[in-house]
């Protein structure tokens, strides 16, 4: 059995959620980096997979993309939907990942602050380096974390609460059409 419509119904549900979830990044700003190099919108994607008796959609993005969605709880504060803290996710969120100690490299936040011109003032209201302003956002989530911006979660359960109805008409319907078609041919 080919299973057409149903394949069909969970393409519809892959690329639904993939819309809303750039949508979402594009229109959030939740996290200042969260999509200036538009690396996490690009990487997004989903695959409709077969195997044997089975069949769903698999979805793909970067990482970094799950912290960005269900958040990191930081050292000081902060929430997070996963149970991610930044004591057990440190090697993709915290300062070693952001920043950079080698000479004048700048590390994500500082290419970040750069990239939108933004430099932060020190104590005597003078501007600092990129690169200080880099170090001084990762701080600040190291210690506080991420909130959850849930731009794929939100749409991903917004697209399962219809997926059951239109999966079993469209089950219903490839059944019924090879049932026509076996009775046509046989």
């Amino acid at each position: 059995m080919q299973l057409k419509e149903t394949k069909e119904a969970l393409n519809r549900f892959g690329k639904y959620v993939i819309q809303q979830a750039r949508t979402n990044l594009t229109k959030k700003k939740t996290d200042p980096t969260s999509n200036y190099t538009k690396e996490l919108y690009n990487s997004l994607e989903y695959l409709p997979v077969t195997t044997g008796d089975q069949i769903g959609v698999k979805f793909y993005m970067e990482d970094y993309g799950v912290f960005q969605d269900r958040g990191v709880k930081g050292v000081k504060g902060g929430s997070s939907l996963s149970n991610f803290s930044y004591k057990t996710s440190s090697d993709l969120i915290g300062l070693e990942y952001h920043t950079s100690d080698k000479g004048k490299k700048l590390g994500m936040f500082g290419k970040w602050a750069k990239f939108k011109r933004y430099q932060a003032r020190d104590k005597k209201g003078r501007f600092v380096s990129y690169k200080s302003t880099g170090y001084a956002l990762a701080t600040i989530i190291k210690n506080y974390g991420i909130k959850p911006s849930m731009f794929f979660t939100k749409p991903f359960e917004r697209a399962f609460k219809n997926l059951p109805k239109d999966l079993q008409d469209s089950f219903v319907n490839d059944i019924d059409n090879s049932i026509q078609h076996n009775l046509n041919n046989g």
